[in-house]
């Protein structure tokens, strides 16, 4: 009698980035922090929650450990984080608990976020967009579509092929970003020129910082 294999994708096909690294995305916190976790929010994001970018009820989608939620949260917005790594969800609860910190973080995936039942007034995309391939971000916009309504704001923060400094290891044309928003639904309001650390760019590598309007 042969023993059953678990399923480390938990029924779900696994992504063009997993399929590549030969592992789902949970093996990249089982020993010690991820390549993208810095230990600490993104500048980027930082910057753009000091202006007020992140109103109503929040949603970080491709959360990782957290920073970036639990830091919109300490500015008292209710935020929801959602990654497909368990482990990665676990130790942003952990973080949530140890700073006393009102946020919410599951385990769900980016590619059907309907699932959540829920809508929100902002989305924070950093680091999950530029992880897909071509498809995976048709169905990644569409899957955002369910849970955001006229007048959304979702920001992308994602490896960029212009700037100067480093290239990431996934970077994106502007007109790659741009092209799965470009439907009725979206409007692509501004694309800039940003910096995303990660643990082998200390000083951040190119990126782009978009924001997107659901109409």
């Amino acid at each position: 009698m042969t023993a059953e294999v678990e399923d480390p994708y938990g029924g779900r096909e696994p992504t063009s980035h997993e399929r590549m690294a030969g592992q789902p995305w949970d093996a990249s916190y089982l020993d010690g922090p991820a390549p993208w976790d810095i230990g600490r929010p993104q500048p980027a994001v930082v910057r753009l929650a000091s202006q007020g970018a992140f109103a109503g009820a929040v949603l970080d989608a491709g959360c990782g450990t957290g920073e970036n939620a639990l830091h919109v949260a300490s500015l008292g917005v209710r935020v929801l984080g959602v990654d497909v790594a368990e482990t990665a969800v676990s130790i942003a609860r952990e973080s949530a608990a140890a700073r006393g910190l009102d946020a919410d973080f599951v385990v769900a995936d980016a590619l059907h976020l309907d699932r959540l039942g829920r809508t929100f007034e902002t989305v924070l995309d950093c680091a999950l967009f530029h992880s897909f391939d071509r498809d995976e971000r048709r169905e990644y916009v569409a899957s955002l579509a369910t849970v955001t309504s006229p007048g959304t704001n979702v920001y992308v923060l994602c490896f960029g092929d212009a700037g100067p400094g480093t290239l990431g290891p996934h970077p994106v044309r502007q007109e790659e970003l741009r092209a799965p928003f470009g439907g009725a639904d979206w409007s692509v309001t501004s694309v800039s020129p940003e910096r995303l650390e990660t643990r082998s760019h200390a000083q951040g590598a190119a990126a782009w910082l978009a924001r997107i309007e659901r109409t």
